[in-house]
């Protein structure tokens, strides 16, 4: 047991939507909504201003709409929330070796492994948590000197009740739960705060007359086995009573997840390839969450009849375990080997591992990436008249909130698009709201563009 609070959970506040505010000085203080835009589309991340309407993480982005209507509605812009959490997770492990990434947003950090753990160490408790506040108060300071993005910390003597403490926090809060103090702070709390426990599970505890977290500790672990099964029931009765003696991993060993198979049968039929190519991604996927891994890179393997062995890989925007993606990927790259004479093995695969997955963006730009091309695809005119349709060379390319510069007018961002015409607002995140422009959705002037830094100059 840990004599001093040194484990700190770090969650920066509603992420995305906060990137995207701090990059558009048009947006500050207005409701913003992060998703797949799409019919089929859902949050992934609501500002503080919107989620005061109702609207929160994965809800539909059609009821996102109704609620708060005003609210500027943003594809993702993954290259901007890669690079602000590379330089919030450079700052974490500035104070500590050991930092467990669990999203591009959030992680764990013991700081008795760094810098300050000799002092932690010889420090006595009350002494011991003074230095923790201190030290993740200089990192929050950090973090906001260079992004200009709030962040909430909790510290605790476990990954647990560091996870709990952050909570508490939100938003751009610190809270520290001192040793001991454990079962005090629980108690009172509802059996949903504890991980682990989604909605069935809480029903199935509620129908047994257990509602708070100190009902799950007085039940006792044999009741709790008995309700939710041996390994969840004794893992919740254990995190009832405060206990998680979990190390922060900053690392794992695995540097890929994949899954082959060998046909008795050489296969010829490219449709037959792609179904076998489907069941390997769900295999690999399935690999993926027993890992808790998610990958940015799909690998496809083909022998072919000869015993010749072909390899195609794609890198995808971010890391992801979303069995769809990974499957259309596959299959994509499957289209680019000649078949021909047959296939000995097939094998998927998933490298350049994380411990994170922010699935449901890339996911479902992903979809409406695919879908946008197959609904092009079908539409498009016979060949004999293809000649005289003139289609906007540009007009697929403009999503809302998409970096962009113009050649005259300089850098700026989508507001929208539609029937020939593309709005764009020109700004930058270091001045003042800007002006806002139409132009012709082929503009040669309007080019797609990267994300700027959010505190230009400071490294």
């Amino acid at each position: 047991m840990r004599t001093v609070p040194s484990i700190i959970h770090l969650d920066m506040d509603a992420f995305f939507a906060a990137v995207e505010q701090a990059s558009k000085p048009s947006l500050r203080g207005k409701p913003v909504v992060v998703g797949g835009l799409g019919g089929r589309g859902v949050v992934s991340t609501a500002s503080y201003e919107a989620r005061r309407f109702g609207v929160h993480s994965a809800m539909p982005m059609a009821q996102a709409r109704r609620l708060c209507p005003n609210a500027a509605f943003l594809t993702g812009r993954f290259e901007a929330y890669r690079r602000n959490s590379e330089i919030v997770m450079a700052l974490l492990r500035e104070r500590s070796p050991l930092v467990e990434p669990l999203s591009l947003d959030e992680a764990f950090v013991d700081l008795e492994a760094g810098p300050y753990g000799p002092a932690l160490r010889d420090a006595g408790p009350g002494e011991g948590a003074q230095l923790v506040l201190a030290v993740a108060e200089d990192l929050r300071a950090d973090i906001v000197e260079h992004t200009g993005l709030t962040a909430s910390v909790g510290a605790a003597g476990s990954k647990l009740m560091a996870k709990i403490a952050s909570e508490q926090a939100k938003p751009d809060g610190l809270v520290l739960v001192g040793i001991g103090t454990e079962r005090d702070v629980l108690s009172p709390m509802p059996v949903r705060a504890l991980p682990g426990i989604g909605p069935a599970t809480e029903q199935a505890l509620r129908r047994a007359g257990l509602a708070t977290v100190a009902d799950l500790a007085a039940a006792g672990p044999e009741e709790l086995v008995r309700l939710l099964g041996r390994a969840h029931g004794a893992g919740v009765h254990a995190m009832a009573l405060g206990l998680d003696d979990r190390p922060v991993v900053p690392d794992r060993d695995a540097k890929s997840v994949s899954v082959e198979d060998t046909f008795e049968v050489d296969l010829a039929d490219r449709d037959r390839i792609l179904r076998e190519i489907d069941q390997l991604a769900a295999r690999c996927v399935r690999r993926l969450h027993a890992t808790g891994r998610s990958g940015r890179t799909v690998v496809l393997k083909v022998r072919r009849f000869d015993f010749s062995t072909l390899t195609r890989s794609e890198t995808l925007r971010g890391p992801t375990d979303d069995e769809e993606v990974i499957a259309s990927t596959a299959r994509r790259l499957a289209l680019q080997v000649d078949v021909t004479g047959g296939v000995r093995l097939l094998g998927v695969g998933v490298s350049q591992l994380a411990d994170f997955t922010q699935e449901d963006l890339f996911a479902q730009l992903e979809r409406a990436e695919r879908a946008e091309r197959e609904e092009r695809e079908e539409s498009e005119p016979e060949p004999a008249v293809a000649a005289a349709v003139e289609e906007p060379p540009a007009a697929r390319r403009w999503w809302p909130g998409q970096d962009v510069t113009h050649a005259e007018l300089g850098p700026g961002w989508v507001q929208g698009s539609g029937v020939g015409r593309v709005t764009v607002r020109f700004e930058t995140p270091d001045g003042p709201p800007g002006r806002v422009r139409t132009f012709a959705v082929d503009d040669p002037e309007l080019e797609p563009s990267g994300p700027l830094p959010l505190r230009p100059g400071v490294e």
